[in-house]
């Protein structure tokens, strides 16, 4: 019998309201077979203040039987509980959804609390940046459904990492467009007409992922306004982008410049792979 597909949730105590664990069982509702919950319950110490005098860092049996145990059997689907006490927040995530060989993570980002360009911890980066499965960030207040998925692609790609994650993007994609039965669009920005993408390349992608020309969509612009205003115009439940490990002189791993502002630049769920991702699921 074949092993039920596994999506890691993270839940913070510190939060009044689990948008990732509200989001996996809204989207387990819709698939067969539906697929088990792994969620860890665990403190980001680099985005929570976890000084004593939070007092919802403090949570009792009736906490978890209320906000984490009761919705989940009520929706009826298989799942089991990790509480973490590391304080190495992102690496025990990384850890914890390998060992339980979890097909994506679905990861909360809250609210923007001000008109500052969008951020988050490090740690988060971290995450993303580390995870050997698609890192779903789960955003408040964005759309439950998985009807219209939009994926970024770079067919102006010049190295063998950048064309690799551009297939692992696409294929990503398919996989949940597929399991949804939903409408897949595919975008590419380009800043101008020196770079537009090889009409070749484009012809080949149509025909390789089955995507329709007119919902492949090329226009000029920075990646991230390009992304924001297709997504609008189709409107996206879900964005599927990729990012690349790069490093820094001392080794530590670099925030991705374009990555950012797309997160930042839409409303949406946003599904992140990068180039430890893999796709056979």
């Amino acid at each position: 019998m074949q092993e039920k597909p596994v999506v890691f949730v993270v839940v913070d105590p510190n939060d009044d309201r689990h948008v990732a664990l509200e989001r996996a069982l809204t989207t387990a509702r819709e698939r067969t077979p539906q697929p088990k919950l792994a969620v860890f319950v665990a403190v980001d110490g680099e985005a929570v203040d976890t000084r004593a005098v939070n007092d919802h860092l403090f949570r009792d049996e009736f906490w978890f039987r209320d906000q984490i145990r009761t919705p989940i059997e009520e929706a009826g689907v298989e799942f089991e509980i990790t509480v973490c006490w590391s304080s190495d927040w992102q690496a025990a995530i990384i850890q914890e959804s390998k060992r339980c060989n979890a097909e994506m993570i679905y990861l909360p980002v809250h609210a923007r609390t001000s008109s500052r360009r969008f951020t988050f911890a490090e740690s988060k980066w971290q995450v993303l940046k580390q995870a050997r499965c698609p890192v779903v960030l789960i955003r408040p207040g964005a759309k439950d459904r998985r009807k219209v998925v939009l994926a970024t692609v770079n067919y102006q790609a010049q190295t063998t990492q950048q064309r690799q994650l551009n297939r692992q993007i696409t294929e990503r994609a398919n996989y949940i467009a597929n399991m949804y039965g939903a409408e897949l669009h595919l975008v590419n920005a380009y800043l101008d007409s020196m770079r537009y993408p090889d009409r070749g390349a484009l012809a080949k992608l149509a025909d390789k992922t089955g995507v329709a020309t007119d919902r492949i969509h090329v226009k000029q612009g920075y990646t991230n306004e390009v992304v924001a205003e297709i997504a609008k115009e189709i409107d996206a439940d879900l964005v599927v982008m990729g990012t690349l490990n790069q490093y820094g002189e001392t080794g530590s791993l670099l925030r991705g410049n374009t990555a950012e502002r797309v997160i930042g630049s839409v409303d949406t769920d946003v599904m992140v792979c990068n180039a430890f991702t893999t796709t056979a699921h």
